[in-house]
């Protein structure tokens, strides 16, 4: 939920494109979040996911850092990518096994 929303963030005053994706490769799930917006820092594209990093006048810098940490801790990965032409793609990997919940009867 957090990285839509921070696509269409990225895309309020522009409008844009979202397109969400998935698949699943080698006992992977793979889902891709793609914006036409604002795009990625130049300097470092992993800076968007250190604690307090934020571009929104309105956010407070941790959705990222925290969406990272519940993936990772679900021997997950998530990272991002820089479009050429404009906007960016967050990705997030989960093993197959970690997809599936369970819940207590």
């Amino acid at each position: 939920m957090n990285l839509l929303l921070n696509t269409i963030e990225a895309m309020k005053n522009g409008g844009g494109d979202l397109t969400v994706a998935s698949d699943v490769r080698d006992g992977q799930l793979h889902l891709a979040v793609s914006d036409t917006g604002i795009g990625l820092p130049d300097a470092s594209p992993d800076e968007i996911f250190t604690p307090w990093f934020t571009t929104n006048s309105e956010g407070g810098g941790m959705g990222l850092a925290i969406s990272r940490s519940i993936v990772e801790s679900h021997g997950g990965r998530l990272w991002a990518v820089g479009k050429a032409e404009r906007g960016a793609t967050l990705n997030f990997t989960l093993p197959e096994s970690a997809t599936h919940l369970t819940t207590a009867v």
